[in-house]
């Protein structure tokens, strides 16, 4: 039996990749999760052969929920499922050990050839981000500054980036507003920035936006 969870917040999302899978698979049992600390709970009570992953949860730093995951069971295979589309963003995913990506707005047929290609081991990306990793000549080297970052600063970033202020930070990933603050500042002093207008021209650079 092919045991799968499907991780997002929006029911009817759950339900669409639910029917996508029952429709290609004779024998598939699907768990469900809307954020991150119901995910966790489940992938400790069991194992699972495929985790279908949105990035955006409420309330959930993905990066560290991802973390946190592969520490816990270092053989997850992660696709992730996301309109997050950005390289750099999708890059540090796959660095930290996610097996796929494919964005929501794919065909049906292209998220069921992402969700074989992981089953069997392979690793799968959209044509758009694999373009973008074989034009990165530091994909596997530290050239991009913010590679610098650690996983909470880069997350904390990359929500100043969409638009997000400090309050909305801290809300959804659970934190004072004074900690999202001295990230903040740390995350300005590692890429040399002094404020958003520069971290949004250096983003740019290093196709982050």
């Amino acid at each position: 039996m092919l045991n799968v969870l499907l991780v997002d917040d929006h029911s009817i999302v759950r339900s669409g990749l639910k029917l996508l899978l029952r429709d290609s698979f004779p024998s598939v049992k699907t768990d469900e999760a809307s954020n991150g600390n119901i995910a966790l709970k489940k992938i400790t009570a069991d194992h699972y052969d495929l985790i279908v992953l949105d990035i955006t949860l409420p309330n959930t730093d993905a990066l560290g929920l991802i973390s946190r995951i592969i520490t816990q069971r270092p053989d997850a295979k992660i696709l992730l499922f996301s309109m997050v589309s950005d390289y750099a963003s999708i890059k540090r995913y796959i660095k930290l050990g996610v097996k796929g990506y494919v964005n929501k707005n794919s065909e049906d047929d292209d998220i069921l050839y992402a969700i074989k290609a992981v089953l069997n081991g392979k690793r799968y990306v959209s044509q758009e981000i694999m373009e973008a990793i074989l034009d990165d000549k530091y994909f596997s080297g530290s050239d991009n500054p913010f590679d610098l970052l650690t996983e909470r600063e880069f997350e904390i970033a990359r929500r100043i980036l969409a638009g997000d202020n400090l309050t909305t930070i801290a809300q959804t990933l659970n934190i004072h507003t004074s900690t999202v603050g001295t990230h903040k500042s740390k995350v300005f002093d590692k890429l040399k920035v002094s404020n958003i207008i520069e971290l949004m021209e250096l983003a740019k650079a290093h196709q982050l936006i």
